[in-house]
This record gives C-alpha cells, structure tokens and sequence, in this order.
C-alpha cells in the first residue's frame, strides 16, 4: 500500500457535474444514457492516476436536506424539492437511473462508499477529514465551493475544485483563498459564507452584506464570534449602517453558523462491499470481477472501467 493521500470525493456533485458535463449522447447498448456514470468514472481514474491517493471514500448524501439544518432555516434548499414531495430533491429524468448504477460499479470496483444518516455528504467528508487530522493529507473533491472551509495547510488539506465539466480542476490552499476571497483560512471562508449567504442553498445572508464587504470584516475583526460582540458592544469599528444590518439579521446569525458549518462528529458507515473490506484502502484489482463483468457489458462502460482499472493497478 503507498504512503498517498486520503481523497474524499463530494459525489453528488461530480456526478451531477458529470451529467452536465459529458454528452447524454453517450449511451447503454440497450439506448440508456450513461454519461454521469461514464463521466464519473473518467475522473476517479484521472484522480487517482494524478494523485495517487492510498484511501478513497465515495462520500454519498444519505440525507440531501438534514432536519437538523431545515428547523433552523426553513428555506434551507427549499426551491431544489421535488415538485409533489417533501423531501425528495428535483433530479433530472435521465439521471436518476444512472445514481444506483453508480454505486453497483463502485463496489464491485472495491472502492469505498461512505454516508451518515441524516447528513449529507459535506458532512461525511467532514468527519472523515477531521478523523484524519494529524495522520496525513487529504483531498476533498468537489464542484461545492461550502467545501472550501476544510481548507487547511497545517493538517494538510486541500480541495480540487472542479471547475467545469470533468477536466477542468483547481487546487484550493489557504493562498488561494486568501488571493481569491480575501479570507485567511477555511474557517474564515464558512464566516465569510454565513455573512454573504448563498442563494442558492436558500441561505439569505445578511442584507447589504456582499462578500467583500464580509471579507473585510473578517479580516478587521478575525472571525464571526469576535464580529458580533463587537455589534453588540457598539464598536467604532462598524459604521451604523453595517451594525443596523448585522442587529437586524440576528436571529439568522444565531443560527446559520450550525447550517453552514460541516459537521466533524457525523456517525459515518461504509456502503456493505463485495469481499467484505470495511477500510478506505483502494484495491489494486477489483473486488467481485464477475460483477465488473456483468456492469461492465449491460451498461457500455468498457472503455471508463478500463481507464480505473488501469489506474488503480499503477498506484
């Protein structure tokens, strides 16, 4: 086994990035498209052929839109329900039918699948990168800017941030943060967020409060904490318009933090896998070959799987 890093994959959203990002040209034999399942796969094997990961976790929403995040704001990913359900979330047609393909291939592979009940995937890589903390480097990938706040050069962790489509892929360290948000650490940046909201998680932010200005903020009082005791102190520091804005969105700054904030303590579970491994380790051959086999023919993959394959083997 190598020495690498832990990579943590925000599944979710490569594959939807993936779906976008690949042509739904790219079909089964029998006419079903599989380009999230195709697209995916292409860049695990990029991934790990770039970077050589020793550990891999598929991390998988096992709860898109946690209670716990709802009952403290109720518009928290509201418009993304599926029309006629309450907690279903609005997916397209033809790629709904490739996300159990997805996880079949990923283990008869033998990589890791890993959820948490009642959190999502932000949550998993969360605790999962706390976990590690002190033992090694971590890559978080995701097409998720919320992830940006694991950033940290001390543990280390990085995130490769897929830009668009599949190919295009940016490395995120604190000096990227600081050169592209003004913001010193991770931590500063899920401030930074909770000032600036994000319309599209259903966050509202603090009205008048963009993300310079939160930067800014930030930076003159060093983090969220320190920032609201000082509204309430009256400091000098605030001019009346940003304390008037910060008082009025009270109730919301008491408790977006705890929204926006992955959790580090989410019960994490690995998916059941063939042969019974129950660690993050990467296989160098797959896990049930019968089973590859079988995917492999039924949904045109022969070309994806191979490219993983060839990867894992060269690790």
């Amino acid at each position: 086994m190598s020495d690498g890093p832990l990579m943590l994959l925000d599944t979710a959203s490569l594959y939807f990035r993936a779906y976008y990002g690949v042509p739904d040209s790219v079909k089964a034999p029998d006419g079903t498209p599989v380009n999230a399942v195709r697209g995916l796969l292409d860049m695990i094997a990029r991934l790990v052929a770039d970077h050589r990961p020793a550990r891999l976790a598929a991390c998988w929403d096992e709860d898109w839109r946690p209670a716990f995040r709802v009952e403290a704001i109720p518009s928290y990913k509201a418009h993304r329900v599926a029309t006629g359900s309450t907690d279903a979330e609005e997916v397209p047609d033809t790629l709904a039918p490739q996300v159990p393909v997805i996880a079949e291939v990923l283990a008869a592979l033998g990589i890791a699948r890993a959820g948490a009940p009642g959190y999502e995937a932000d949550d998993v890589i969360g605790t999962l990168t706390a976990r590690e903390s002190g033992h090694g480097p971590v890559l978080v990938v995701t097409g998720d800017r919320d992830l940006f706040q694991l950033v940290d050069d001390d543990a280390p962790v990085r995130v490769l941030y897929t830009i668009r489509g599949i190919k295009d892929i940016e490395q995120v360290d604190t000096a990227r943060l600081t050169e592209r948000y003004a913001v010193a650490s991770g931590a500063a940046y899920a401030d930074m967020a909770v000032l600036r909201g994000d319309p599209s998680d259903g966050l509202p932010g603090v009205a008048g409060i963009g993300e310079k200005t939160a930067a800014a903020l930030l930076t003159r009082y060093g983090d969220l904490a320190t920032l609201l005791a000082a509204r309430d102190a009256g400091d000098p520091g605030l001019t009346a318009t940003q304390r008037r804005r910060l008082t009025e969105a009270a109730d919301y700054l008491a408790v977006a933090p705890g929204v926006v904030r992955v959790a580090d303590d989410a019960p994490v579970v690995l998916a059941p896998r063939r042969g019974g491994s129950d660690t993050l380790d990467l296989p160098r051959e797959p896990a049930d070959p019968e089973a590859l086999v079988d995917l492999t023919e039924r949904w045109g993959l022969e070309s994806s799987v191979r490219r993983v394959l060839t990867a894992l083997a060269r690790r």
